[in-house]
């Protein structure tokens, strides 16, 4: 069987990389991490204006209906231009938790989400930004305020522990969102991997030593050609996941992706030398948000103890 995406997906993923590579991802970044919010949110509305945020609303409440596949090709971009933002948990997993007219301002960008999803997201993802609150725990949802800002191995990231509030009833399909938000990170993770090795890819070309290329070297080439197998063989499982959704291949797709993308972390440290190391490098960004979310919407343990189950 051949995977491959419509001619349309092909478009929306190059409009999406076409705009994010003029905009400042990585500032945007530093500044969420330190509480400024501003030029991160000036990103979520543009992406909002090429419906990014209304791909899983319902067309009811002006929004797009798309497939998962069409979510996992957009996380993917997201990912590799390392957007900063409740993008998993407001895009991918609101959606299939409420039947209400708040996912109107959803899909219009408005309104931003924070969920924890008991008890393998315990952490809640940006909630001081954060219009709609939500845990998820049992299929019942509950409204939760903010509590204590936790020190996350990603800076961007910031988690808090959720404290829990009024209970809001049962949730629309809570197993659905839960394997949309695993989907949307494996997304991610593939999309981080893929600009870890262009960026190692292309510094290699130019950087010397010794009078020559570095990527002239097989040592280096062997390396980078493991991270293209890699992901070459992550993306399959990607998009075979996001066709059936099924919690077996969820799983597969986020180990593989995972895998790859921490592969791509560790040989662009490798190829990159100490200037990887420097807080200027974006290299840093990447590093920092792959170790985030190998771990996040289930560890690759839990992933591996549902594909073997």
């Amino acid at each position: 069987m051949r995977f491959a995406l419509s001619g349309e997906q092909e478009q929306f993923s190059s409009s999406l990389h076409d705009l994010l590579s003029d905009l400042d991802t990585d500032s945007a970044n530093r500044s969420w991490a330190t509480g400024d919010h501003g030029p991160g949110l000036k990103i979520w509305r543009r992406l909002a204006e090429l419906g990014v945020t209304a791909l899983d609303v319902p067309e009811k409440y002006d929004g797009l209906g798309a497939t998962p596949v069409d979510l996992a090709v957009g996380f993917e971009r997201l990912g590799y231009h390392c957007v900063p933002g409740p993008w998993t948990d407001t895009v991918a997993v609101l959606p299939s938790l409420l039947d209400d007219e708040l996912l109107t301002s959803v899909a219009s960008g408005e309104t931003l989400a924070s969920v924890a999803f008991a008890p393998q997201v315990p952490y809640a993802l940006d909630s001081d930004v954060a219009d709609a609150r939500l845990t998820v725990e049992n299929g019942r949802l509950r409204a939760f305020t903010p509590g204590t800002l936790l020190s996350s191995v990603d800076g961007s990231r910031r988690l808090f522990t959720p404290a829990a509030g009024d209970d809001l009833g049962t949730a629309l399909d809570a197993n659905r969102a839960f394997e949309l938000g695993c989907l949307a990170t494996a997304a991610h993770l593939l999309g981080a991997g893929r600009w870890l090795l262009d960026t190692s890819v292309a510094y290699a070309a130019q950087r010397k030593q010794y009078g020559r290329e570095i990527g002239g070297y097989q040592a280096i080439k062997h390396l980078l050609a493991d991270v293209a197998t890699a992901i070459a063989l992550a993306e399959p499982l990607l998009f075979g996941a996001a066709v059936t959704l099924d919690p077996r291949d969820v799983s597969a797709a986020k180990v593989a992706c995972g895998d790859a993308a921490h592969l791509a972390a560790r040989t662009g440290l490798q190829v990159h030398g100490a200037i990887g190391y420097t807080a200027e490098h974006a290299l840093g960004l990447r590093l920092a948000r792959v170790r985030a979310l190998v771990g996040a919407w289930g560890t690759p343990r839990f992933h591996r103890e549902r594909v073997l189950a």
